[in-house]
């Protein structure tokens, strides 16, 4: 797993052996509860911080990346 802030679709579909159709869906989902909680967010791109919380309930504390 890399150590990027943002997953992008290609290693989202890659890591959950997913489309990428199905990939880019999800991140969209998330984003716009993003967008609705007034984060910005980048298209095709959603922050692995968010990722790892929404598909496995990990913090930063169980394996995130931490903050400097």
């Amino acid at each position: 797993m890399s150590n990027a802030v943002f997953i992008r679709a290609e290693e989202l579909a890659q890591e959950l052996e997913i489309s990428k159709s199905k990939a880019y869906k999800m991140i969209r989902q998330w984003n716009e509860e993003l967008r609705a909680k007034g984060y910005a967010t980048v298209n095709g791109r959603v922050s692995r911080q968010y990722y790892l919380e929404h598909m496995y309930g990990m913090t930063n504390k169980e394996g995130g990346r931490q903050a400097d």
